[in-house]
């Protein structure tokens, strides 16, 4: 993904995000996970667990082959990812929380992974904002299974 890629659609009400219970789903462009995103990630985390941060002792002892993203640092690229996909014209947005995530399928450094959001729900909250419910698959890049399956949960007020 580049840093200039513009969203794949763009919307400035409620209606819009209702339009798409049921559409099919936005998809993100692909995002490295490289050695550096895991190794800032473990810094800010305080999670050094060897199968992410040491490439060498990972290529020879775990059993994914090489070093591994954490299940977390891979969850947390989903608002950014969602971000590059649509653009809210809003006064503001927040992420409300998850109601199910699962980690399907590990995530090599050097994978390229995307996300595929669904929408589906948007209800009516208060302050004249609304929630949107969101299934969220991340998926790698040459592999028929996803990295990531999330419930995922934002609020919006236009």
């Amino acid at each position: 993904m580049t840093a200039s890629a513009a969203p794949v659609a763009a919307f400035r009400n409620a209606a819009a995000l209702r339009a798409l219970v049921g559409a099919e789903p936005l998809h993100s462009e692909w995002l490295t996970v490289d050695q550096t995103k895991v190794d800032r990630f473990a810094e800010a985390t305080g999670d050094h667990q060897w199968i992410h941060v040491d490439p060498e002792r990972a290529r020879r002892e775990s059993p994914f082959g090489g070093p591994v993203a954490h299940g977390f640092l891979t969850l947390s690229l989903i608002p950014a990812l969602l971000g590059k996909t649509l653009a809210l014209e809003q006064r503001m947005g927040v992420n409300y929380g998850l109601n199910r995530v699962r980690f399907t399928s590990p995530v090599l450094v050097g994978s390229q992974l995307r996300g595929k959001f669904a929408v589906e729900s948007v209800g009516d909250i208060d302050n004249a904002g609304v929630q949107v419910e969101w299934t969220v698959t991340l998926e790698k890049q040459g592999s028929d299974r996803p990295v990531c399956v999330a419930e995922f949960i934002t609020r919006h007020y236009f």
